[in-house]
């Protein structure tokens, strides 16, 4: 049919434009325009469906004044969202819209299985399709419920790490009885709805155990691999559909997900199995000895001083520096500085801030140069030869208990290795642990000295104090 033809040909286009705009979102200067380009695909696809799509009686799309409205209230939601929500709460939004596509992953199952039930062809299925049917219900289910966790940890509602002796067996006996009731429904046994729905609960209880017990440093982790999850969920629908543009924009996402993980595995000393079985996290707490030792404070006027006469800065953004809204200000710091002959570059940490790329979403809204942005590896080789390192709320990514204390939660994770610049100034606006809450042994550095108060104004201070030179 005609129409069938012109339909697969709307979701090639749509595939053709999610590949290259995820292609263009690799670098700054062409991101926006990637990220019009897929949304134009996705334009296509969904418009293409409402024009082309015919049933297996011939028959066009049925509810358009439901799937409107839907839409409109979406557009509106994600509209909204993206306008109004600040910098600070973008994880927030972030994880909300994760579990949003979970849960639609997770009803399309539910409603594909309820069609079949209804039907009485549960018999007449292939292997396959059930299998993928499950599987879309369980990644579904465990990014909806693990993503609504993630947002009240990040939120605020949960302040600590809840876990309880023994969760790791918990977690993987739920994933073992999980695959038994998995084998019952293939099977087609005689209480195939209730096996159905016991892994849809399952798989719900199995996201949140598996998120709770994360502590605040690896919160990115999870972020990122709860949008893989998301993203895997869409693939194995539009397997469901046959929907070509679902599948696509499904194996990206899932694909470029899984890749960002085990990146920030990498950088967290994280191993990707533990990740799976909810097992990271630990509920260790770091030594004691920092607490008793004396930190150094040093005044706006001595930092500007300081910076004035420096060759080489280094500044490290951290999430004190969302909250305060500071990032254009320092990019006005870093423009008076280059300016005076100064060389001023960014380190930026794979897992700094609360979710991946936090740091540079933040300062590319300052439209700070991407080529001052250094990644963790060439930062660290930068260091010793940097005469002031200015870090701006960032605590646990440059705290070096990560390299030399075992009892710390966060041992083993690399760190941007500031200490080994000749001076390191910390902003802060008080002396409080970071994300992991665990103290940090930075600010008891021979070479370390804390400047205290919120980050804008100091940065503030600090420029005026510079031209006043």
């Amino acid at each position: 049919m005609l129409s069938t033809s012109l339909l697969l040909i709307c979701y090639l286009v749509g595939s053709v434009a999610f590949i290259l705009g995820l292609k263009m979102l690799s670098s700054p200067k062409t991101a926006l325009n990637g990220n019009r380009l897929a949304a134009v695909g996705m334009l296509i696809a969904i418009g293409g469906t409402f024009l082309f799509y015919r049933n297996s009686n011939g028959e066009p799309l049925g509810n358009l004044i439901y799937i409107f409205i839907a839409i409109a209230i979406g557009a509106t939601i994600g509209t909204l969202g993206a306008k109004k929500v600040k910098m600070t709460a973008m994880p927030q939004l972030v994880s909300l819209f994760n579990g949003a596509g979970g849960l639609c992953a997770s009803l399309i199952s539910i409603v594909e299985f309820n069609r079949i039930i209804s039907s009485n062809t549960i018999n007449q299925i292939s292997t396959g399709f059930l299998l993928i049917l499950i599987a879309d219900l369980l990644i579904g289910s465990v990014s909806f419920s693990g993503s609504m966790i993630a947002f009240a940890k990040l939120n605020g509602n949960i302040k600590k790490v809840t876990s309880f002796t023994g969760q790791q067996f918990i977690n993987f006996g739920i994933l073992i009885l999980i695959i038994f009731l998995a084998v019952l429904v293939v099977n087609g046994s005689v209480n195939t709805s209730l096996y159905f729905y016991a892994i849809f609960s399952l798989a719900l209880v199995y996201g949140v155990l598996f998120v709770v017990p994360i502590g605040g440093a690896d919160m990115p982790v999870v972020i990122s691999l709860l949008n893989s999850f998301t993203g895997i969920a869409t693939a194995f629908a539009g397997f469901l559909y046959s929907n070509q543009a679902m599948m696509t924009g499904g194996i990206l996402v899932g694909s470029a997900g899984t890749i960002l993980t085990l990146v920030m595995c990498r950088a967290m000393n994280r191993s990707l199995s533990k990740v799976l079985l909810g097992s990271f996290g630990a509920k260790k707490t770091a030594t004691g000895e920092s607490a008793e030792r004396d930190y150094k404070e040093i005044s706006v006027s001595d930092t500007a001083m300081i910076m004035n006469y420096a060759h080489k800065v280094m500044i490290v953004p951290g999430y004190g520096l969302a909250v305060a809204q500071a990032q254009h200000a320092c990019h006005d710091l870093d423009k008076i500085l280059t300016d005076k002959g100064i060389e001023v570059s960014y380190a930026i940490h794979p897992v700094a801030g609360r979710m991946p790329g936090h740091m540079n979403v933040l300062l590319a809204e300052a439209n700070v140069p991407y080529d001052e942005l250094e990644e963790m590896e060439p930062s660290n080789d930068e260091f010793p030869h940097t005469d002031v390192v200015l870090v701006l709320g960032a605590n646990d990514v440059v705290n070096p208990a990560a390299e030399n204390d075992p009892a710390s939660p966060i041992y083993g994770m690399q760190i941007l290795e500031v200490d080994k610049a000749k001076q390191v100034i910390v902003n802060k606006r008080t002396m409080h642990p970071g994300y992991a809450g665990i103290s940090n042994a930075l600010f008891y550095e021979d070479n370390t000295s804390m400047l205290f108060g919120d980050a804008k104004n100091v940065l503030e201070q600090i420029i005026t104090e510079i031209k006043s030179m």
